[in-house]
């Protein structure tokens, strides 16, 4: 159903359905009364701003008389919040755009809801995703993880979407945070992908490195093979790991090889990626 419509008796009982599961904003006027035809445009406004937050239902009493008689309006404008087919709240009068936000916002779901609801939805699709979209999607759940203070719902399919897209380390990162509370069936699934991903990802050449550094702790040249194939990999947290412990010894480590590994793995983690700026203020610390 469309986020803006005008109610009848034809698709009356359609809307009251669409109520049991989103908020519907009944609004009554009439041509001849141009302080509801001013609430009209007010409460129309607020619908398209808030993107399907809510249905804005308008009634135009001279029409539907039967409606409005139904809901026992008295007076023009009248406006009507729906939830589950029954009026909760409401006011007769005009309001101001600041003070219908404020009675709405005490009844709708936040703002960022309804964009995590849209991502969700995509992500439920059987189609696999490109990873232009994934991507796509990843900066939009960051920006909704900000609104939602950094709710461990929202984390979660985060974490899903970075699972993906292979980036293994940045998964890790945030299914480590995620607190006991939280830790659900959807956690615990991805939780295993993440597993089954690291397994796949340990590769013959990984392992080898691996086995000759527990000989050689100290040897610098192999440590940065490990780095470069673990980056390769998208094991960027391993790689990191591996690089900063030297840098925290000598940041001229290996002539200053290690350092300039470090960053070009930093560099092509991008800005915007937590486990990269992590790092970046580990790195910092150490120059500063």
């Amino acid at each position: 159903m469309e986020h803006i419509i005008s109610l009848t008796k034809e698709n009356i009982q359609q809307v009251v359905d669409t109520s049991m599961e989103k908020m519907v904003v009944l609004t009554f006027f009439a041509q001849q009364k141009p302080e509801s035809m001013q609430m009209l445009q007010t409460l129309t406004q607020l619908a398209s701003a808030h993107k399907g937050r809510f249905i804005l239902a308008s009634v135009d009493c001279e029409v539907e008389m039967e409606i409005a008689q139904y809901f026992q309006i008295q007076s023009l404008p009248t406006t009507l919040v729906l939830d589950k087919g029954r009026p909760i709240d409401g006011f007769a009068g005009v309001q101001d755009s600041p003070s219908v936000t404020a009675l709405l916002d005490k009844h709708l779901p936040p703002m960022w809801s309804q964009a995590f609801e849209d991502v969700k939805a995509l992500l439920s699709q059987n189609e696999l995703l490109t990873t232009e979209t994934l991507t796509r999607l990843s900066v939009e759940l960051k920006d909704i993880l900000l609104q939602a203070d950094n709710l461990a719902q929202v984390q979660l399919v985060l974490a899903d979407v970075y699972l993906q897209l292979n980036l293994l380390g940045d998964a890790k990162t945030i299914l480590s945070g995620i607190g006991l509370a939280d830790q659900d069936s959807y956690y615990q699934n991805l939780k295993a992908k993440l597993a089954l991903a690291e397994d796949a990802a340990d590769t013959p050449e990984i392992r080898e490195l691996q086995q000759q550094l527990e000989s050689n702790p100290t040897d610098i040249s192999l440590s940065i093979d490990l780095a470069k194939a673990l980056n390769k990999a998208q094991r960027n947290d391993e790689a990191l790991e591996t690089l900063f412990g030297f840098l925290q010894k000598d940041l001229n480590a290996g002539d200053g090889k290690v350092k300039q590994v470090f960053l070009e793995i930093l560099t092509a983690m991008g800005q915007g990626n937590a486990l990269a700026n992590q790092y970046r203020r580990k790195l910092y610390t150490l120059l500063y």
